[in-house]
């Protein structure tokens, strides 16, 4: 039995303004996504992981990373939602998934400790 495919897009943690919060680094924020990501191997899912920068090379990277196969969800990060100012960056990122992956479920985390409860709201192991 194949394992449902999912595509997990979010900012690299390399680019996010964290000065609003102290408590985390790139390094700590990263380590959240890639247990995230394990979370979700553990659970069944085929998972891949889409980091991307602000706009300079994101949207290439995004397409890249959905041309590369066929995925059965696709859950775009928080941090591509806020601030407002990501909004193009969004947009971009959402219209890529509409266009290259019509077929995939698409959800939202809240947060990166909540990524598998957005992928099992539409895709089940």
């Amino acid at each position: 039995m194949t394992k449902p495919s999912v595509l997990a897009i979010g900012l690299d943690p390399t680019f996010v303004d964290l000065s609003v919060m102290p408590q985390f680094t790139p390094e700590l924020v990263r380590s959240y996504l890639d247990a995230q990501i394990e979370g979700l191997r553990t659970l069944g899912y085929d998972v891949e992981s889409c980091l991307i920068d602000l706009g300079d090379t994101a949207e290439a990277v995004t397409a890249a990373a959905l041309n590369a196969r066929r995925y059965d969800c696709v859950v775009i990060g928080a941090g591509l939602r806020e601030p407002p100012e990501r909004l193009l960056l969004f947009e971009t990122v959402l219209n890529l998934v509409h266009r290259l992956a019509p077929d995939a479920a698409i959800c939202f985390n809240t947060r990166p400790a909540d990524t598998a409860a957005a992928v099992q709201r539409w895709v089940k192991p």
